[in-house]
């Protein structure tokens, strides 16, 4: 099931898709949070009508399929979940996707009608009793999937399973922590078999190729298995049905945002990540005209804005293909789309690809940065990320009007409190990048950086639910356990400070039809996020929900009186921070905004690159193994000089 790496969390039983086409041919429901029955979806008695092109064809069985994408729980128990969401889920849409295959195919037989209900727990509260009595109304008949469940929701999820299992509803779970554990370590590890032991059916693998209809099918007859094992079998992306979810899905997505996959796997061997090891290295891809049909299938429903998730857009061969035919659609039909892709940082050597990707709709960029001292990098094996180009391609998407976000690795053992704050530093000096995420180096499961520790007997907390890479779960090489957490607090607070926020407020500025009220915008809510709600920001949302009976399994309900009490207390902590932030970052992007010399401004971050660089930045020259980067480049560059001018030599003397 897939799920991504460190910059972006991610997908599975399986980050696909599933979609539901409201008044078509398939007779497919999605609940909302009110949980009423959907228009199109079964009625009360088991039988309904589903009209297909010639006569209407009654059902006369019905069978739920529940799709949960789960979240995880805050520091006090409670699940994350807010009114609207930021990050779509792609898992969910890759799942609907196929279930919506299996609908059109009748996977069950043609007299049983698949009733799908997505839900997104970030922004949906998920009642299972709810969904028990509707399932037991039609009979009884279905099966609840907790999809896409990374590390850190794996206790969340269990927790809900646990609940449609006492009710007497199967469970199934896939994600990267189940196939990431069965794919790096030499046994079930104990959560896993814990869960299995309840009845939960573990999926582990990629859902296309039929194996859905195999789940769907022993659900239907009542033999599911304890363990559905598809990890060194991936399957083709050509032709296979695309994700998709339904517009009410989606309208709890900040933007009505959606998000799908073009291609799966790296060719990179980064040590922390998990991609390489559950999707492999070998990429696969879907084709243009894929592309096409996910493109056609949201316009409909009034869907232009998505979220790719390929861990590096640069590397699918096929990327022109793709951003060709969104220029096609565009200029051709009017179809435009808004898209969010992810990149590696050598994307602006390859030839026309920042130029296409704007013109394709890409206005964010999420870069793997990573980290700018290269001892760090070769640590990581991130041998492809060179300090070297960070300037340059920074200031390429800067120039094409695209808005940078980047990737911030923090815990390698070579980092000490003081070089970490420096690195902050020169980053908001010398890079002109907008939005910075940092993360803990984290050893997810599936990692190589997971394996070596658990074949070491290292420590690492056995909590899962801290697995977010924003939790320390390992002891530090040289920091104790509260310089490392305090230092990553102070390392949020360092580059979100006022004076910075307004100085990438000024570098947009800068550039004529750009606003610059946009990045002060982002970058409030990033800190707010951090401060307020003691969350990741890529966790965040609008208007955090919190109820009172969610709380984690084996911890304490609060009475009524008391939950509500500090509800209160709580939530009047963070208006006043959210009003004091929210002020502070309106006023500087409306005094930039109102600049009449805003044009002119510039730093050294926008100044072009030039050789002298290398001597004079302290990118190059305080970095842990900087000087070493900058020998190999001058290196590299002499040696293309030689062979450039032999090649010339030879043209020559042809010529003659």
């Amino acid at each position: 099931m897939i799920s991504h790496s460190i910059r972006v969390p991610a997908v599975a039983l399986q980050d696909h898709r599933a979609h539901c086409d409201f008044g078509s041919r398939r007779a497919v429901g999605w609940i909302g949070s009110d949980h009423k029955q959907a228009a199109g979806t079964a009625p009360a008695s088991g039988r309904s009508t589903r009209r297909g092109r010639g006569r209407p064809v009654t059902f006369k069985r019905t069978f739920h399929l529940v799709l949960v994408k789960p979240t995880h729980y805050d520091d006090d128990g409670y699940p994350i979940t807010w009114l609207k969401s930021h990050i779509p889920s792609n898992t969910l849409a890759a799942l609907y996707g196929l279930a919506e295959d299996c609908c059109r195919r009748g996977v069950l037989g043609p007299d049983v009608e698949i009733v799908v209900s997505p839900y997104d727990e970030t922004n949906t509260r998920v009642r299972p009793e709810r969904i028990v009595d509707r399932i037991k109304r039609d009979g009884g008949k279905g099966l609840v999937c907790l999809v896409g469940v990374q590390t850190n929701q794996f206790p969340r999820a269990v927790d809900l399973g646990r609940q449609f299992l006492a009710a007497g509803v199967p469970v199934a779970l896939g994600g990267f922590h189940a196939a990431g554990c069965l794919t790096m370590l030499p046994a079930i590890p104990p959560e896993i078999q814990q869960a299995m032991d309840m009845g939960i059916s573990i999926f582990a693998g990629e859902a296309e190729e039929g194996r859905l209809d195999i789940v769907l099918q022993d659900a239907w007859h009542s033999r599911l298995q304890r363990l559905y094992r598809y990890t060194e079998d991936l399957p083709g992306l050509e032709g296979v049905p695309t994700p998709a979810l339904p517009a009410k899905a989606l309208a709890r997505n900040e933007g009505r945002r959606s998000s799908f996959d073009l291609g799966r796997g790296c060719p990179f061997q980064c040590s922390f990540c998990t991609i390489i090891n559950v999707q492999g290295r070998k990429s696969r891809f879907r084709t243009a005209d894929d592309l096409e049909q996910i493109v056609r299938e949201n316009h409909r429903q009034g869907i232009s804005s998505f979220f790719i998730t390929d861990d590096n857009m640069a590397r699918n061969r096929l990327w022109e293909q793709f951003f060709d035919r969104l220029i096609e659609l565009k200029e051709n039909e009017g179809i435009s789309v808004q898209l969010i892709i992810q990149v590696d940082t050598q994307c602006h050597r390859i030839p026309n690809f920042i130029h296409k990707a704007r013109w394709a709709g890409v206005y964010r960029v999420f870069i793997g940065l990573e980290n700018i001292n290269p001892d760090n990098l070769l640590a990581a094996k991130k041998r492809q990320n060179k300090i070297t180009e960070y300037r340059r391609m920074l200031q390429a998407w800067h120039e094409a009007g695209a808005s940078t976000w980047a990737g911030y690795i923090y815990g390698f053992p070579g980092d000490t409190r003081e070089s970490v704050l420096r690195d902050i530093e020169i980053i908001k000096k010398e890079l002109p990048l907008d939005i910075l995420e940092l993360f803990v180096l984290t050893p997810l499961p599936g990692s190589e950086d997971h394996q070596k520790l658990f074949r070491q007997g290292v420590w690492m907390d056995s909590d899962l639910n801290k697995f977010d890479l924003h939790h320390r779960v390992v002891h530090h090489a040289t920091m104790s356990d509260q310089e490392f957490e305090q230092t990553y607090r102070d390392a949020w607070k360092a580059y979100y400070t006022p004076e910075h926020i307004e100085t990438v407020a000024r570098r947009h500025g800068a550039i004529k039809g750009r606003n610059p009220a946009e990045p002060a915008q982002f970058m409030t809510m990033f800190k707010i996020m951090f401060e307020a709600e003691g969350i990741h920001p890529l966790e965040g949302g609008i208007l955090r929900l919190k109820y009172r009976r969610d709380r984690r399994y084996g911890m304490a309900i609060d009475p009524v009186g008391v939950f509500h009490l500090k509800l209160a207390i709580e939530s009047w902590k963070k208006i006043k921070i959210y009003a004091r932030l929210a002020w502070e970052g309106w006023r500087i992007g409306q005094k930039v905004k109102h600049d009449p010399n805003r044009h002119a401004y510039t730093d050294l971050a926008l100044q072009p690159v030039v050789d002298d660089d290398f001597d004079k930045l302290a990118l190059f020259a305080e970095t842990a193994g900087g000087g070493a980067a900058v020998s190999k480049k001058r290196g590299e560059d002499l040696m293309r000089a030689k062979v450039a001018a032999q090649q010339n030599r030879q043209r020559l003397e042809a010529a003659e």
